[in-house]
C-alpha cells in the first residue's frame, strides 16, 4: 500500500465543560464535520505536509528531527503525531501528508485532535501496525499533551470512538451512550476563543477559591449524570433544563461572554428547551435543544442577534479509512 485516506470527526461538548479538566465526567458528541488526511509513502526520510486550511504548503522536516526546533502552529499536531508513531513503531520512512477540513478551526470543533487522530490512524494503516481504539486514543492523547501540556482528552475520544460518549478525564472511562437522536442547534458567535487562556483563567479562580470552585465542579458532575439518564430516555425537555443549569454554573466560573448569553437567551425566548456554551467559552459556539416544531424559529432567533447557524448532525462515526 502506497497511499491511504482517513477522516475523523469534530466534536461538541454537551455537558461537563471545564470540570472534565479536573477529573470530573463530561458528555461529548461527535459531529459530521470531518478532518481528512491523505498520506503517501515517499522514498526519502522526510515529513512533507500540506495543510491549505491553515496556510501550510510543502512544509518539510527530516523524520529524525520531528518535534525539534521551530514548528509552525498549523503543522505541530501532525508533526508530533508522526514523531510519536515513528518512535513507538520504529518507522523512519518518509511520508507526504495533506490535511483538509470540512469545518473552520475557529468553530472550536476540535480540529487539532481530529487531525491528530486521523494522522495516526493513517500511519497505522499504511505501515500495517494495527492499533486498538484505546491504543489509538492513548497515542493521540499523548500527542496533544506533548503540545498543549494540559487537556482532558475528551475531543480525542470523540475523534477516535465517534458517537456520544460519557467520558472521564484522560480516558479513565470512555462509555458510548445509546443515542437515537440528539437534535442540537449550533450557533457560532463569530469570536474565536483561546482555550488555553480560559483553562488558565479557571485554574487561577480555582487556586483563589478552591472550595467554591470544587463545589461548582461537583454540581456540574451531578448535571452530567442527570443528563446521561435523560439522553437514555430521550427526555429533551429535561435535557434543556439541565443545559440551562450547566450554563449558570459556567457563568459562575467566568467563562461565558455577553455574546454567548445573547445567543442563549435568544434561543430560549424563541422556544428552545435549553441553551449553553459548548467547550471552553470565551466565544466559539453555543448549543440549543428545542422541540422540532420550534427549530426553525430558534435558528432564526440566533441569526437575528448576529450568530451564525452551523448545520451539524451529532452522534457521528469515529475515525475511519475512506
Amino acid at each position: 500500500m502506497q497511499s491511504v485516506t482517513t477522516s475523523a470527526p469534530g466534536k461538541l461538548m454537551f455537558f461537563g465543560d471545564h470540570a472534565v479538566v479536573y477529573n470530573h465526567p463530561c458528555i461529548v458528541t461527535a459531529v459530521d464535520h470531518r478532518m481528512k488526511v491523505q498520506l503517501f509513502l515517499t522514498d526519502d526520510s522526510q515529513l512533507t505536509l500540506n495543510a491549505p486550511d491553515v496556510e501550510i504548503m510543502r512544509y518539510q522536516k527530516s523524520i529524525d528531527q520531528l518535534g525539534q526546533g521551530d514548528m509552525p502552529k498549523g503543522a505541530q499536531f501532525v508533526e508530533v503525531a508522526v514523531r510519536n508513531f515513528s518512535a513507538k513503531f520504529n518507522t523512519s520512512q518518509g511520508v507526504n501528508i495533506t490535511s483538509t477540513s470540512e469545518f473552520s478551526s475557529e468553530f472550536g470543533f476540535g480540529s487539532s485532535s481530529a487531525v491528530t487522530v486521523a494522522t495516526i490512524r493513517a500511519l497505522s494503516e499504511i505501515f500495517e501496525r494495527p492499533m486498538t481504539e484505546k491504543e489509538l486514543f492513548d497515542l493521540s492523547y499523548k500527542t496533544v499533551l506533548d503540545i498543549q501540556k494540559k487537556g482532558s482528552g475528551f475531543d480525542v475520544a470523540a475523534a477516535v470512538y465517534g458517537g456520544t460518549l460519557y467520558f472521564l478525564t484522560a480516558g479513565e472511562i470512555i462509555e458510548k451512550l445509546a443515542v437515537e437522536n440528539l437534535p442540537l442547534i449550533v450557533g457560532y458567535t463569530g469570536v474565536k476563543a483561546d482555550t488555553t487562556t480560559l483553562i488558565t483563567q479557571v485554574q487561577k479562580t480555582a487556586d483563589e477559591y478552591p472550595i467554591v470552585v470544587e463545589g461548582v465542579f461537583g454540581l456540574i458532575e451531578e448535571l452530567v449524570n442527570e443528563a446521561k439518564a435523560a439522553i437514555g430516555s430521550q427526555d429533551f425537555e429535561k435535557l434543556g433544563k439541565l443545559m440551562n443549569m450547566n450554563q449558570g454554573l459556567l457563568e459562575t466560573l467566568g467563562v461565558s461572554t455577553e455574546k454567548l448569553s445573547q445567543l442563549n437567551y435568544s434561543a430560549l425566548n424563541a422556544g428552545a428547551y435549553g441553551a449553553k456554551l459548548s467547550g471552553a467559552g470565551g466565544g466559539d459556539c453555543m448549543i440549543a435543544c428545542s422541540p422540532d416544531d420550534q427549530r426553525a424559529k430558534v435558528i432564526d432567533a440566533i441569526v437575528q442577534v448576529g450568530g451564525t447557524n452551523i448545520e451539524v448532525s451529532t452522534n457521528a462515526p469515529g475515525v475511519r479509512v475512506e
